[in-house]
C-alpha cells in the first residue's frame, strides 16, 4: 500500500452537513475543501484513524466497537440533528493495533466499546465519505491536553500510514466560543492562523513550535482552551519529517474568522 498523508481539519459548527440556509452556507468552503480531500490521497485508505477534539479520557482511548453509534454532542440545533446517522463499520482489528502501538511507546492506552461517533468525527466524514463505507476508529485526547505527549501518540501511529491508514485530527485553528459570533475573534482568529501558516509547513523544529504554542500571537484568544488545537500535534507528530501544506483557507468563516486546515506528508 501507498503510504497515507495525514491532516488536522477544522471541523466547522454542530451538525451543519445536515442543515440548510444560512449556518450551512457559512460551510460552503470547508465543505468543498472536505469533498476534494478524498482525490488528493494516493489512494483509497483501508480505514480511517480519527482523533476528535470532543473526546478526553484520562487515557488515549480507542473506539473497539465493529458498529459504532452516534453521539449528538451538541445542543440547540433543529431536531431532525439529532436522528442523523453516519453509519460507516467500525474496525476492531485496528483499534487494538491502535491500542498495541500507544502502549508499546510507554504511553497510557484503554478501550471503549459502547462510545460512539461525535460530531467532531460525523460532520467531517460525512462530506468526505458520503457512503460511509472505510471502516472509521475513533481514538481520544488525553485529559492534561500536554502537547508533547499528543505529538508522541502521533509519533507511535505513524507506522498505520504504512498501512493504508488515513490518520485525520478534526478539530479547529480557531475556537473561543465567546469571541467566535460577536466579531471580535476576527482579528486574534487572523494572527494565530498567520502563526500556524509559518509555523507548520516546514517540519525543522515543528515540534518544539507546537509544544510552545501557547507562545503564538493571541494563541490564548484563539483557543481559551485548547482541546480543538490538540489533533493538530497527533496529526503532525505521525507525519514528523515530512513537510506541511494548507488544505483550507478561508477569511470569512461565520462572518470574519479565519479558518484553516493542514496536510502533513
Amino acid at each position: 500500500m501507498t503510504k497515507q498523508p495525514t491532516f488536522f481539519l477544522s471541523h466547522g459548527g454542530g451538525p451543519w452537513p445536515w442543515m440548510d440556509g444560512e449556518f450551512r452556507q457559512a460551510h460552503a468552503q470547508l465543505e468543498a475543501s472536505l469533498r476534494a480531500l478524498p482525490a488528493s490521497l494516493p489512494e483509497r485508505p483501508r480505514a480511517i484513524l480519527m482523533v476528535s477534539a470532543h473526546w478526553e479520557e484520562a487515557a488515549f482511548t480507542v473506539m473497539t466497537s465493529p458498529r459504532p453509534g452516534m453521539l449528538y454532542d451538541y445542543g440547540g440545533f433543529p431536531p431532525h440533528t439529532y436522528e442523523v446517522v453516519y453509519p460507516a463499520p467500525g474496525d476492531p482489528a485496528l483499534a487494538e493495533r491502535v491500542a498495541a502501538l500507544i502502549e508499546a511507546a510507554g504511553l497510557p492506552a484503554a478501550r471503549d466499546a459502547r462510545r460512539g461517533f461525535d460530531h467532531g468525527a460525523f460532520c467531517t466524514l460525512a462530506p468526505m465519505v458520503p457512503e460511509a463505507d472505510i471502516p472509521v476508529v475513533q481514538l481520544s485526547l488525553r485529559r492534561g491536553l500536554d502537547p508533547a505527549e499528543h505529538l508522541a501518540v502521533g509519533r507511535a501511529l505513524a507506522p498505520l500510514r504504512d498501512d493504508g491508514v488515513l490518520i485525520l485530527g478534526s478539530g479547529f485553528s480557531f475556537h473561543n466560543l465567546g469571541l467566535m459570533f460577536n466579531g471580535r475573534g476576527k482579528a486574534p482568529s487572523i494572527a494565530f492562523d498567520a502563526w500556524l501558516q509559518a509555523a507548520l509547513p516546514d517540519p525543522e523544529g515543528r515540534a518544539g513550535r507546537l509544544e510552545a504554542w501557547a507562545q503564538a500571537p493571541a494563541a490564548r484568544q484563539a483557543h481559551a482552551r485548547e482541546e480543538h488545537l490538540l489533533p493538530l500535534m497527533v496529526a503532525a507528530g505521525a507525519a514528523e519529517g515530512e513537510a506541511a501544506s494548507c488544505s483550507y483557507h478561508e477569511t470569512d468563516y461565520l462572518g470574519g474568522l479565519t479558518a484553516s486546515s493542514f496536510r502533513f506528508g
